[in-house]
């Protein structure tokens, strides 16, 4: 497990993830308020180095940006039928989060740009009650990561800039559930996990004219050998042995690769419009599958995930010489189907509104706020693990997710 856990409370904060399957958007304040629309494009600061590191070609000097996120999700569920447990619909499946990024990036020569980006694009956290009715399936489910990203820009001419980074991505994962032993009782399992995994950010973007670019953005995928140990609470007639060993464990992850193509345009003075496609290969998780170090199965959930994509579109509107407007809307895609949704990752497709604003405090400062809602449709479940004990899950979750943006950006 990591060692500096300081480090890891402050920086590392999981959340019932904002964008398709457990990705998050929440890299930066100022993109916000358009809903992320035309991100591979605009480059209006230092955290295009996630987005695209070729935008660092667009910023001159040295620059600074740190931003924060408070993302307030709801997840309630409603049953419908359920077998093989008794127990309450549970509260509020989601929980209160902190999402930070920080980036910073210099000139080498006023073609070549520096960059570092340190930021969290996974996460995931959801929590029922013990005695909620499908407790046997899953009780806390929580992904957390932290991306170290350092990237390099050039600018070939006037229209023409490449992006390059490497990511270096730490993920921890923790997993409980109840387990039913029968007439023994009731009892617990906690499986936890972690790992570094390795992957390369690259970017493109073409000044088509003088008012218009456009980028293109690929995000690696991501392999995780998450190793840990699995740990049961057991009624006291069951002994440590069998299924119910305590014992280490492993869990492969593949993180997908996401591709992002984005327009962005000055229309006059006053306006600018932006827009995008993300398409994420989320296909590549098919099943949860839970090792023990003897090669032996502790747990399989079958997921059967699809790729999605993400639509944005987006307008600044230059209310003043220091004060810029914002609004956007997008559409999410989820990843899983009603077939295979299961309680550990309840989402369905989403819709984004959002409002935001930027002030130019000095000629060196800036802050920018922005706030999005995201209307969940509703997700069906049907999930039946009755041959191996753990009841049949029928009903539906209804959501929403509120996020409030922050970020303060300084040019040295």
């Amino acid at each position: 497990m990591i060692k500096n856990k300081l480090l890891w409370l402050v920086f590392i904060t999981s959340t019932n993830a904002q964008a398709g399957g457990f990705a998050l958007m929440t890299q930066n304040a100022s993109g916000m308020g358009n809903a992320y629309a035309g991100a591979a494009a605009e480059a209006e600061d230092a955290s295009t180095i996630f987005f695209n590191p070729a935008g660092m070609t667009y910023i001159d000097g040295t620059q600074m940006v740190g931003a924060i996120h408070l993302i307030n999700p709801s997840i309630a569920f409603h049953d419908k039928g359920s077998l093989g447990a008794t127990g309450d619909q549970g509260p509020n499946a989601g929980s209160l989060a902190l999402i930070p990024n920080f980036y910073i990036m210099t000139e080498l020569t006023p073609a070549i740009k520096l960059g570092l980006g340190v930021s969290v694009p996974f996460g995931l956290t959801t929590e029922y009650d013990d005695h909620w009715i499908g407790r046997f399936q899953a009780n806390k489910s929580e992904l957390k990561t932290v991306n170290i990203n350092p990237s390099i820009a050039f600018k070939v001419n006037d229209q023409l800039s490449f992006g390059l980074g490497l990511s270096a991505m730490r993920a921890e994962a923790t997993l409980t559930r109840s387990v039913n032993f029968g007439l023994a009782g009731e009892g617990n399992v906690k499986v936890e996990g972690d790992d570094w995994g390795f992957g390369f950010n690259l970017g493109a973007i073409y000044q088509a004219t003088t008012d218009t670019r456009i980028g293109f953005a690929y995000r690696s995928n991501v392999k995780q050998k998450l190793e840990g140990k699995a740990s049961f609470i057991r009624p006291a007639l069951v002994p440590n042995a069998g299924a119910a060993a305590d014992g280490n464990v492993i869990a492969n992850i593949d993180l997908p690769e996401t591709l992002s193509a984005s327009i962005f345009s000055h229309i006059n003075a006053k306006w600018d419009v932006m827009a995008d496609i993300t398409w994420t290969r989320w296909s590549r998780f098919q099943a949860l599958r839970i090792l023990r170090d003897n090669g032996s199965t502790l747990s399989v959930t079958p997921e059967n995930w699809e790729n999605t994509l993400r639509y944005a579109m987006g307008v600044n509107y230059r209310y003043s010489d220091t004060v810029k407007l914002r609004a956007g809307l997008a559409y999410d895609e989820e990843a899983n189907s009603d077939a295979f949704r299961s309680a550990r990752t309840p989402a369905n497709d989403r819709t984004w509104l959002t409002l935001g604003a930027g002030w130019q405090l000095s000629p060196a400062s800036t802050m920018d706020i922005g706030y999005a809602h995201l209307f969940m449709r509703n997700a069906r479940i049907d999930n039946n693990q009755l041959d191996s004990g753990n009841g049949r899950l029928i009903g539906e979750f209804q959501g929403s997710v509120d996020i409030l943006s922050l970020q303060y950006t300084h040019l040295f």
